[in-house]
């Protein structure tokens, strides 16, 4: 297994960063060519990752319907950090801190409009990482 910690500037706006090139750079760099699995995981509290299509409009509904399911208000019993920072916790629960992709023949398997995002609702850490991970098979 290859691994490497991968710095993510998410910047102080909510919302889903691309991490598509960067996975397929390091399944380039580290797969050699073949088949395995890449895992991605984002070792942190308050954010996730997910496969979805991004700018079309998809990013701002999954927004939209985790902040109706997460509201960024004071009724959350962890309240340090921003207002509503209480939801950011929970956004792991809905949104998987991990996730493993199929490589085949050194190319990340993902579908036409797929991309790989790293979801942080978390505005007061503007930098952020994660581990991506190379198994060969």
């Amino acid at each position: 297994m290859t691994s490497a910690r991968i710095q993510v500037h998410t910047g102080s706006e909510r919302g889903f960063t691309d991490l598509t090139p960067a996975c397929r750079r390091f399944v380039v760099e580290h797969g050699g060519g073949g088949d395995g699995l890449l895992s991605v995981f984002v070792p942190h509290a308050t954010a996730g990752v997910v496969v979805m299509e991004l700018g079309a409009g998809s990013d701002d509904d999954a927004l939209n319907a985790l902040d109706r399911l997460l509201p960024r208000d004071d009724r959350w019993r962890h309240r340090h950090g921003s207002p509503g920072h209480g939801a950011d916790h929970l956004l792991p629960v809905l949104v998987s801190p991990s996730l493993v992709l199929a490589v085949v023949g050194g190319r990340v398997a993902l579908g036409t409009w797929q991309r790989v995002a790293f979801v942080d609702f978390n505005t007061d850490n503007p930098s952020r990482h994660l581990r991506l991970s190379f198994v060969p098979g």
